[in-house]
């Protein structure tokens, strides 16, 4: 998860420097990004980290508060309101793609699930793509491959991109209904040992734009694409 906080009391680069190592300093932030010029810090989280305890590390002339989101809210979030993001995309993606089938003179259900795939992927790299810095500091958190290849979480949002069009094109299914399979039940070990480890990070599966937390959600999102892609695997055997 990233927060941006207002941070008060820093005159020159020195203080920057030092705001910066001291808020690295705290455990379960993976990065941090500090203005003068605008006196704040976006923190890059492993999971939520209160105001008392950033304050703690900060030297006595740094103040530090909420700036672009409220934490008595984010705690307070539902279910529904927390996943409304991914709900809707799913919801879209499938409307978009049964009505392509509505058009036809019968429903033809390979295809349905090759459109399906297509959309989730080239929407999904698209949410990655707008801060892929921000993704790749989240995804090298749980991912295997990434934790110990970063560069691995950049590949990842351009895998994701070439699948959905692939997908879209209807290029060699063997290839690329493999290579899908392949690539998301790598991903879902990750997924599957944070979830059942209990720990409380960001989902990366939409990048760094909305603050998704890892759950059973993951997941069944991963689950899905996996087994979509096994079913048209076998068909095109």
């Amino acid at each position: 998860m990233v927060h941006t906080y207002q941070v008060t009391g820093m005159t020159c680069s020195s203080c920057e420097a030092k705001v910066k190592s001291s808020l690295l300093m705290v455990e379960n932030v993976v990065s941090v990004e500090v203005s003068k010029q605008e006196h704040s810090a976006t923190i890059t989280m492993g999971k939520h980290i209160g105001l008392d305890k950033l304050q703690k590390a900060l030297p006595e002339k740094y103040q530090i508060s909420a700036l672009h989101h409220n934490e008595m809210a984010e705690e307070k979030k539902g279910w529904l309101e927390t996943y409304k993001p991914i709900i809707l995309i799913f919801f879209y993606i499938s409307l978009v793609t049964l009505l392509v089938q509505f058009a036809n003179e019968k429903f033809d259900a390979m295809q349905w699930m090759r459109h399906f795939m297509a959309g989730f992927f080239l929407v999904f790299s698209f949410f990655k793509m707008l801060n892929l810095k921000g993704f790749a500091e989240s995804y090298v958190m749980y991912d295997v491959i990434a934790k110990r290849l970063p560069i691995w979480a950049y590949v990842y949002v351009f895998t994701e991109l070439v699948l959905g069009i692939a997908f879209l094109v209807n290029f060699n299914p063997l290839i690329t209904n493999g290579v899908t399979f392949l690539v998301m039940a790598i991903s879902i070990i990750g997924v599957l040992q944070s979830v059942l480890n209990k720990k409380k990070i960001q989902c990366a599966c939409l990048g760094a734009v909305f603050n998704l937390p890892m759950s059973t959600v993951t997941i069944i999102e991963d689950a899905l694409m996996i087994a979509m892609s096994a079913i048209m695997l076998f068909y095109h055997l």
